[in-house]
């Protein structure tokens, strides 16, 4: 889908691919396995007859692996094919810090991809960086979202079906249904067990602020360096309203109140070797920053297994 207005992380709008199938534990690991020794994964994987056969569920379903494999960045879309990087290997190949997708670091990288960089998951960075109700339904979500995607792109036309489609795709990877639904419903979604969100009464909504003893200091630092990579480069300083509350920050994203954003603040100096320093001096409270490297942030999420 191809958009000339584009979120803040430069992305193109996205609501589709996801064939309504929320992202299962196992389906990263799926298509990763697909890769060969060069990390490349040749397009037809996905769309030859015995792709069926290949990753065991029906062609909708490989549709979506495909898809949450692109929009959780574990592949990368070349002409050719897909690449798997270099730190997704480390972390899902059989010997890997994460073989099985079982460890909460696992599904936090998912969710920061989701809602924070925005690859294919508008509806998620909306989600998380637009609504600020205490409660809210689906339906209630519907005309606002509308509105957000023709700020986007006034000249795209957006179902109404398309966007409920995708609205309670990823409500129920967050709070999957707890009676009522089919089989489908129940098969265990990778982003569930994080407690972002959770549906108060029969479909109504709502997220889960506070500490969230599941994310390691590693993940935050890791979000930490992302965002501010991609929002404010050049800038040696970042203030503690920013991490908070700015749209795209992992204060946002993670749904985290000010006292645990302040006490995983506390440890960046020890965590990143002083790279990384809070100060809170005369009422201004800000990270500092010395010089950071893209391997120094791939540190963060190899730490956030150990």
């Amino acid at each position: 889908m191809e958009k000339k207005q584009t979120l803040s992380g430069g992305m193109p709008a996205h609501f589709s691919g996801h064939e309504t199938f929320p992202l299962r534990q196992m389906w990263l690991k799926k298509a990763f396995d697909k890769a060969d020794s060069r990390g490349v994964i040749p397009k037809s994987t996905f769309t030859d007859e015995s792709a069926i056969a290949a990753f065991g569920v029906g062609k909708n379903m490989v549709s979506s692996i495909r898809h949450w494999a692109l929009a959780c960045g574990i592949m990368s879309e070349e002409k050719d094919g897909f690449r798997v990087g270099e730190l997704t290997a480390e972390i899902l190949q059989d010997d890997g810090l994460d073989p099985y997708a079982e460890n909460p670091t696992t599904a936090w990288l998912a969710h920061w991809q989701l809602a924070g960089r925005c690859y294919r998951s508008t509806t998620w960075y909306w989600l998380f960086n637009h609504v600020t109700a205490p409660t809210f339904t689906r339906q209630e979500l519907e005309e606002p979202l509308a509105r957000f995607a023709r700020d986007l792109d006034p000249k795209h036309r957006l179902s109404t079906s398309t966007i409920s489609r995708d609205l309670e795709t990823c409500l129920r990877g967050y709070a999957p249904r707890t009676a009522g639904g089919s089989p489908e419903d129940f098969a265990e979604p990778l982003l569930g067990e994080l407690s972002l969100l959770q549906e108060v009464h029969k479909g109504q909504y709502a997220f889960r602020r506070g500490p969230k003893a599941s994310l390691h200091d590693g993940v935050f630092t890791y979000a930490l360096i992302d965002f501010w990579d991609r929002t404010a480069e050049g800038l040696s300083s970042l203030a503690f309203e920013t991490i908070a509350y700015a749209e795209g920050s992992p204060g946002r994203v993670f749904k985290l109140d000010e006292e645990s954003i302040a006490q995983r603040l506390f440890l960046l100096s020890d965590l990143t070797g002083g790279k990384l320093a809070w100060t809170d001096s005369a009422g201004l409270r800000q990270v500092h920053r010395h010089t950071l490297s893209a391997e120094d942030r791939n540190e963060m999420v190899r730490r956030a297994y150990d």
